[in-house]
């Protein structure tokens, strides 16, 4: 069975583009959690500020994932906030480390 795959997604508005950006994501959340493979997508903002986000995700494996990013979801996210964000989304994948109790030591 593949491991799964965890990434935290930064995105930053433009000026004046913050509710644009808020409003696309959280628009395209319930058709990425139906989507097959998807196992956490959670969009959260950096505290104090109006226009740094950051999507939380975790998939059954790198395919699931792939399928996402070409998915219509996706397609839409990105023609809607193409001229909106300050620049290209920061995607860092993460590999657990295992420590203390597995539900509450990893996403």
């Amino acid at each position: 069975m593949p491991e799964p795959v965890v990434l935290v997604a930064t995105m930053v508005a433009k000026p004046g583009q913050e509710e644009l950006v808020e409003k696309t994501l959280t628009a395209a959340v319930p058709a990425v959690h139906a989507e097959p493979g998807c196992l956490r997508y959670a969009l959260h903002r950096k505290a104090g500020t109006t226009g740094e986000f950051f999507m939380i995700e975790k998939w059954t494996s790198q395919e699931a994932l792939g399928a996402h990013m070409k998915g219509a979801a996706m397609r839409e996210v990105g023609v809607a906030l193409a001229q909106a964000l300050a620049g290209p989304p920061d995607v860092v994948f993460l590999d657990a480390v295992p420590a203390g109790d597995p539900d509450a030591g990893a996403v």
